[in-house]
C-alpha cells in the first residue's frame, strides 16, 4: 500500500509541470493574441482579453486603447517581443516578457493572467520596468 502511495504521488508530481506548461503555453498565446490585436489597431480584440477587473476600470474598448498607447508604449509599438520565465498554480499565471521599444530601450514586463469561471484566461495585469538600453 505504502508503495502505491509513492507511486501515487510521483505520477501526480509528474502531471502537475504538464498542466503548468499547458497554462503557461495557453497565456503566451492570450498575451500574443493581444499584442497582435494592438498592434492592428483592434481595440475590441485587445479588450477581449482582458478581465474582468480591467474591464470595470476601461468600460470600452476606445477607452482601454487609449489607456495603453499612453501608458503602456513598449507594449503598443515595439521592436521585439519575448517570453522569458513564467510561473503557474492554482489558475494564475506569471509571464515575464521582454521587450524592446522604438527606440531601442530594453523593457521588463510582467504579465498575469488568471482562470476565468468559462476556463479562458484572461490578462489581470501588466506592469513595466524600464531595463535599459537594447540597441
Amino acid at each position: 500500500m505504502r508503495a502505491f502511495l509513492l507511486l501515487v504521488a510521483f505520477l501526480i508530481g509528474l502531471a502537475s509541470p504538464a498542466g503548468a506548461a499547458d497554462d503557461v503555453a495557453t497565456a503566451q498565446g492570450v498575451i500574443r493574441s493581444q499584442v497582435e490585436a494592438l498592434g492592428r489597431g483592434d481595440a475590441a480584440a485587445a479588450y477581449s482579453h482582458a478581465a474582468p477587473a480591467i474591464r470595470e476600470i476601461f468600460p470600452q474598448a476606445d477607452i482601454f486603447m487609449a489607456m495603453v498607447r499612453g501608458s503602456y508604449a513598449p507594449v503598443y509599438r515595439h521592436r521585439s517581443f519575448e517570453f522569458g520565465k513564467a510561473r503557474a498554480a492554482d489558475g494564475r499565471i506569471a509571464q515575464r516578457v521582454h521587450i524592446v521599444d522604438g527606440d531601442g530601450v530594453a523593457w521588463e514586463a510582467l504579465y498575469t493572467l488568471e482562470r476565468q469561471p468559462d476556463g479562458s484566461l484572461k490578462i489581470t495585469g501588466c506592469s513595466l520596468l524600464k531595463a535599459g538600453r537594447a540597441v
